[in-house]
């Protein structure tokens, strides 16, 4: 079972298993106590018998939430907060006061019923937790206890309309007074008592309970809740109405929302348009003809933004299913959350609509009378790139930047332009669990995730890469969904009731086990009709709403009901997977006959001659896109090593299916990162070229993308590879680095990472430089010559000098219709025998500087690392001319004294805006500071030269 969030647990024992004891058992928050753990037991501690450091990460709070009003301990750090003693007998100790070691203030001191902590080692990595869940240990606090023994605190029991309820509650220390609240208004009041009882009888609409039990000043609440059965009204569902929201288009005051729950008895529409105690009004008509729930909603205010959820009743589940499960629509567009909103930066996300006091998981925003967002006619009109010259840029937009949101995206429109890529593909980002997270583990797949911005900015940046000429692909993981989606909770198996849990047998939408050997988070059964019609609301909602070009389809070999636990079966031809993905790409091009369809159905090869060869034939021509993954190959090459370095099939797959729909890369997400391991374990048996040595691994990486992105069919680019981004897929969000191989506590693959490509200007550096405007001309050459669409050979089978071979045999000899590439990843120069197609003059083209060839056979020297790129005539470009300067920049700007300079500049010319030189410097370092103090306010212009004469004048606000 998948637990997101803390476990809080009522124990009244102060001694688990002989793991921790407390010293006074009983005491106030203002007692002195000494708590010891003891690493004797294996279970639930990865730490050892005899750890080396041990620290206390402490919280105290409520019976609510035991951490909820401070926390002590900065988890990961070796800083001494939270750090305990060794008694030198496998126990460890700290005296603490709570009350100042929690520094809590007089009401908070009243209030704290309980205290929860975790023992850690000092970098965070191992854990001693409470035997046998293996979960957080809680700890009572005061004297003064309160038990609800009936009901169970935060239960909701289902009555029928008139019954009654019973509660009985109480408390130690003395007597206290009780106060019984229903919807907020007191109902029996009793003093000076130890043992409270009280009958609620004849029960028509639906209770929110508090019990407030006072003794002295402290107070504690026990909330509970009655939700009366209504009256179910069978009435067919308006026509035109879907799953989800549906506003009116001529009346912004209505909407009527859907819920598809077959096998459910009755649903509730709780939300602050009923203050979040429904009465039986709302209460959801069932649809005569279907499964389906529905309800119109009226007076509701234009432009204002209400929220709400379903309470899903089932009075007779199938077993370890909860009677009632409180839910989001799973068509939500937006989803706030309880969990995840408190850390969403207002920065990132203003205005984000706040979380509604008193609920509890994820509820939908409805908001009536919305203007649609305005699209340049550049989205209108955009005619996607043709996929045989597409160069994709996968991103993270997590880890683009530092404040990782699509508004870092926006400003950084200029890093992609000058790469001249024609598609950016974003790593997943629909609503996911948590903020966290690389987007796999979606819940609502029709929700943008608030955790990098509103939905408007990120069409914003999309229309923005329209104007650019960038199509922009998504990457969608509907294979599976995670535990806070609402088909999954509405139907779950959750035998602890805590709230979290798989699909139950009862399921319409996911597998209990995944049907096949990939499994990962929830399966849902393709076969389904119901997944299906999700499916198509998700493709519908992001081509549609957010002007989406194309879609990279996540593990679609998981996309069969057939194969569980096999990987022969899943890898195999399946024909019920065949048909569900046309089906699905079938329904995407009903939509956008140009959308971009791409599969990742890595494996063995089995239906791949299908996908690239589906619907080739028509006008506009479809066909499916491939995922390539060419990482162990190039990695090979790139540290210099002669053994699984094969790379013919980036260009040439099997089966008989167009080469030019594999979009082949070196990098993806999910691999280890080439330069780490160039820099780790490349070929170190030359000092003068070590790859191990970082400027001579980035040399190297120039010649990486020249026998990859030239290669004809769409390529693809993994994020800062074109800067040789040299950290491990595994290095922490604090910069440390923890391998798979640590199973013990797992591994960061999934952390954020740090921002060293901004942080240290990478654009800046000469060897990293070198890698991108290698690249951006390699890209242009592709796109702005029509022989890098047509056809190829690739000579590569274990050698370190692969040759690609591109020609277009119906082109004059006139045109470009010849590229040799050659390449030499061994550690020394290597004299080359290029086999040119004809003699005659040949152009570099990086340079175009000549080649005189007499003789096809004659050497040619190539250094350790390099390449060449050769054609029979000069190529054409987009923009020949490649600004050497394009991100030098000055700041501040405005500014008052002083500016500085991102990078190493010869020379430094101002001139007032009449064009009088009013200031020169000569020979400054990057990043040092120009004193003009002494200007006057006003506008001057800033002449940049760098050693190499190139030049660029920027604007300066003399404030």
């Amino acid at each position: 079972m998948k637990k997101f969030t803390l476990l809080f647990y009522f124990l009244t024992s102060f001694v688990f298993a002989q793991q921790v004891t407390i010293i006074p058992a009983t005491f106030n928050v203002t007692d002195p106590i000494t708590i010891t753990v003891s690493f004797a037991s294996a279970t639930c501690n990865t730490m050892g018998t005899n750890p080396a450091k041990v620290y206390m990460h402490a919280g105290i709070g409520t019976d609510t939430n035991a951490f909820g009003y401070a926390v002590v301990g900065n988890w990961g750090t070796d800083d001494g907060v939270g750090y305990m003693t060794n008694n030198g007998n496998g126990t460890w100790s700290k005296t603490i006061t709570p009350s100042t070691y929690f520094n809590l203030n007089t009401t908070q001191q009243a209030n704290a019923t309980k205290m929860g902590m975790v023992f850690r080692n000092a970098s965070g990595t191992q854990t001693l937790k409470l035997a046998p869940s293996c979960t957080d240990f809680i700890f009572n606090v005061g004297y003064f206890q309160t038990t609800l023994s009936t009901p169970a605190e935060n239960s909701t029991t289902i009555i029928a309309f008139g019954g009654s309820r019973s509660i009985a509650a109480s408390n130690t220390n003395g007597n206290a007074n009780y106060n019984l609240k229903a919807n907020g208004i007191s109902i029996d009041a009793v003093s000076n008592v130890s043992i409270y009882s009280y009958n609620h009888t004849n029960i028509t609409s639906n209770q929110n309970y508090e019990l407030e039990i006072t003794q002295g000043i402290s107070v504690q609440t026990k909330k509970f809740s009655v939700i009366v059965t209504p009256s179910t009204v069978s009435q067919a569902i308006p026509s035109g109405k879907l799953d989800g929201i549906n506003y009116d288009s001529t009346d912004p005051t209505k909407a009527v929302l859907v819920l598809d729950a077959p096998g459910k008895d009755f649903i509730y529409v709780a939300g602050s348009f009923n203050n979040w105690q429904p009465d039986t009004s709302y209460s959801m008509k069932k649809d005569v003809s279907s499964s389906k729930f529905w309800i119109e909603l009226t007076g509701l205010t234009p432009g204002a933004d209400y929220t709400y959820q379903y309470w899903v009743v089932d009075n007779t589940p199938v077993a370890n299913s909860p009677v009632l499960v409180k839910t989001a629509d799973p068509y939500s567009t937006l989803v706030l959350s309880n969990f995840d909103d408190p850390y969403i930066s207002a920065t990132v996300y203003p205005n984000l609509p706040a979380y509604p006091a008193g609920q509890f998981r994820e509820v939908t925003v409805l908001k009536t009378g919305q203007t649609p967002y305005l699209w340049s006619t550049a989205t209108t009109n955009f005619v996607k790139p043709e996929k045989d010259n597409l160069v994709v840029y996968e991103v993270l937009v997590r880890d683009f930047d530092a404040n990782r949101s699509y508004q870092n995206l926006i400003d950084r429109i200029d890093y992609f332009k000058n790469l001249k890529i024609n598609a950016i593909e974003l790593m997943p980002v629909m609503e996911f669990d948590g903020n966290e997270s690389w987007g796999y583990n979606t819940s609502f797949h029709l929700a943008n995730d608030k955790a990098y911005g509103p939905a408007d900015k990120l069409k914003e940046f999309i229309d923005l890469c329209h104007q650019n000429g960038i199509a922009i692909i998504l990457d969608v993981a509907l294979n599976h969904a995670f535990g806070r989606n609402p088909m999954d909770r509405m139907w779950m198996s959750d035998p602890d009731g805590d709230g979290w849990g798989g699909p139950s047998s009862d399921n319409p939408y996911f597998n209990v086990v995944a049907t096949h050997s990939y499994g990962v988070g929830n399966d849902f059964n393709h076969s389904q009709p119901r997944t299906k019609n999700y499916v198509k609301r998700v493709i519908k909602q992001w081509i549609q709403e957010y002007k989406i070009d194309g879609f990279r389809w996540d593990l679609t070999k998981g996309f069969t009901q057939s194969c569980t636990g096999s990987d022969a079966c899943t890898n195999g031809y399946q024909q019920d997977r065949v048909d569900v993905l046309k089906e699905y790409a079938d329904y995407s091009w009903s939509i956008d006959p140009t959308h971009y369809v791409i599969f990742e159905h890595l494996g063995i090869d089995s239906e791949e001659q299908q996908w690239a060869n589906y619907r080739i034939n028509e006008t506009p021509s479809k066909g499916v896109m491939l995922w390539g993954k060419f990482t162990d190959q190039y990695n090979q090459l790139s540290m210099g090593f002669n053994s699984s370095n094969d790379i013919t099939r980036m260009g040439n797959v099997p089966h008989g299916f167009s080469a030019k729909r594999v979009m082949g890369y070196a990098e993806s997400h999910d691999e280890e990162r080439l330069m780490y391991k160039n820099l780790t374990f490349g070929n170190n048996s030359n000092p003068s070229h070590n790859v191990r040595n970082l400027n001579t691994a980035l040399s190297r990486m120039s010649a990486i993308g020249a026998v990859s992105l030239l290669i004809p069919g769409p390529k693809m680019i993994w994020h800062f590879a074109d800067l040789g981004w040299d950290s491990s897929i595994y290095t922490c969000s604090n910069g440390t680095l923890n391998t798979n191989s640590d199973a013990i506590a797992g591994d960061c693959k999934l952390d954020n990472k740090p921002q060293p490509q901004w942080l240290n200007n990478w654009l800046g550096d000469t060897n990293r430089n070198t890698i991108y405007s290698n690249y951006a001309k390699m890209i242009d050459l592709k796109k702005s010559n029509s022989v890098f669409s047509k056809d190829f050979q690739i000579n590569s089978t274990t050698t370190l000098e692969p040759k690609i071979y591109i020609y277009d045999n119906a082109a004059s000899i006139s045109t470009l219709k010849n590229v040799v590439v050659l390449s030499n990843f061994n550690v020394s120069t290597v004299n080359e025998v290029p086999n040119f197609p004809y003699t005659g003059t040949w152009y570099n083209l990086m340079d175009n500087t000549t080649l005189n060839v007499s003789n096809t056979t004659d050497q040619i020297a190539i250094e350790a690392g390099g390449f060449r790129v050769y054609g029979n005539q000069p190529a054409t470009l987009s923009n020949a001319s490649f600004d050497a300067l394009r991100f030098v920049n000055l700041s501040p700007n405005p500014t008052v004294d002083y500016f500085t300079i991102n990078a190493a500049i010869s020379k430094v010319y101002i001139y007032s805006m009449t064009g009088q030189l009013v200031k020169s410097y000569n020979d400054k370092l990057q990043n040092e500071i120009y004193q003009i103090a002494d200007l006057k306010t006003g506008i001057y212009l800033v002449k940049a030269i760098d050693s190499n004469s190139n030049e660029k004048t920027m604007k300066l606000i003399k404030q």
